[in-house]
């Protein structure tokens, strides 16, 4: 059976990753049997969450994942769409992994007060005398990270406006659509549930997500798909 290793529930999400929440809801649309570990991170391949195990096949990055089970299991989560159609959802995923991502990380980590109220809540096993110390070293490399990328030199008023952008483009490329595609899941869809389920998460106080709660196709879309692949899990939103 596939082992999927994870960091287990946080903020009221399935995951605080959304790369986390991807992989596994690409295992839901496989329709392939898998269990959850959540303690995996010492022994991650590429240091990082998710990974999956195949009896005795690790796979790292959700992206790899998702290549792994179609070609492993000859899985196609974009079945019955055209070349056309997978190439726009290619794209938004890769808006989505490789812009909004790096939006959300800043809202998450560099705004004190919601790192008050959220990341902050990862370090509580470091022991308390050097906690503080671990957590500076930790937003200070998570600091140069965004920096590095680029989205970290931007003001919070420019990072919520690009990334209000991104909300706006799968907004409109939704549509009254059940889905990214159409009326079938498509495998990037796995990545656009993730992503605007963490920006919807009222944990954190930002305009990016009042921005999207603007969109009411995009909420609406967030609340069907939780329906369908987390029924048990009480929605972030309450």
């Amino acid at each position: 059976m596939i082992t999927l290793y994870t960091f287990g529930p946080y903020f009221g999400l399935p995951d605080p990753s959304p790369f986390v929440m991807k992989a596994e809801v690409l295992l839901k649309l496989s329709g392939l049997p898998y269990q959850i570990n959540h303690r995996g991170l010492r022994g991650a391949p590429k240091g990082k969450l998710p990974y999956i195990d195949d009896n005795g096949q690790k796979v790292a990055d959700s992206t790899l994942i998702r290549l792994y089970l179609e070609r492993q299991y000859r899985i196609d989560f974009d079945a019955g769409y055209s070349a056309q159609e997978r190439a726009l959802a290619w794209s938004v995923e890769k808006m989505f992994e490789e812009h909004l991502y790096f939006a959300m990380v800043y809202i998450r980590w560099m705004i004190d007060a919601n790192f008050q109220c959220g990341p902050l809540g990862f370090f509580e096993q470091v022991p308390a005398p050097m906690r503080s110390m671990v957590v500076a070293m930790i937003r200070r490399k998570v600091r140069q990270s965004l920096h590095g990328q680029g989205m970290g030199r931007h003001s919070e008023a420019e990072i919520n406006e690009m990334a209000g952008r991104d909300l706006d483009a799968i907004a409109t490329l939704l549509g009254d659509k059940p889905y990214l595609l159409g009326e079938n899941a498509c495998g990037a869809d796995a990545t656009v549930y993730a992503f605007l389920a963490g920006t919807f998460c009222p944990t954190f106080e930002t305009p990016l997500r009042h921005w999207g709660e603007r969109q009411p196709n995009l909420r609406d879309y967030v609340d069907r798909l939780h329906a369908r692949f987390y029924p048990d899990l009480e929605p972030a939103g309450g």
